[in-house]
């Protein structure tokens, strides 16, 4: 497979995602709380890890763990959240995107991250 339809194949995969940027709001008790308000809207592919690895550690009681691809552009930030708009799952990053990052010669420009599923805390 060439790199031409190694990235059409991956653009087809993308889909609409948008970051949940931590604000804090009052408590109902006068104190504050985090909260998760939409942010920007970006294409991503997010694929599960389904490696053996990722199976056994699944069984241990470990988060499913996934790879969610972007266009280099779009960095990616360790404990960045966002969520998948076709069925509103969420989503927590667990590396920096510039540590997957395609090397600057590759006519690739993505960028990937591993991220597990996650719950917004209430």
């Amino acid at each position: 497979m060439e790199e031409g339809e190694l990235l059409s194949l991956i653009e087809s995969m993308m889909e609409d995602c948008v970051f949940l940027n931590k604000v804090k709001v009052d408590d109902p008790v006068g104190g504050y709380k985090d909260d998760y308000q939409d942010g920007v809207t970006f294409k991503a592919a997010v694929i599960k890890n389904s490696t053996t690895e990722a199976q056994i550690a699944e069984k241990q009681g470990i988060t499913e763990i996934f790879t969610i691809v972007t266009d280099k552009s779009m960095v990616l930030e360790f404990h960045d959240v966002l969520r998948r708009v076709s069925d509103g799952e969420i989503f927590r990053v667990t590396s920096r995107a510039a540590d997957s990052q395609a090397p600057e010669a590759s006519t690739v420009p993505i960028a990937k991250v591993p991220a597990e599923r996650w719950v917004l805390p209430t």
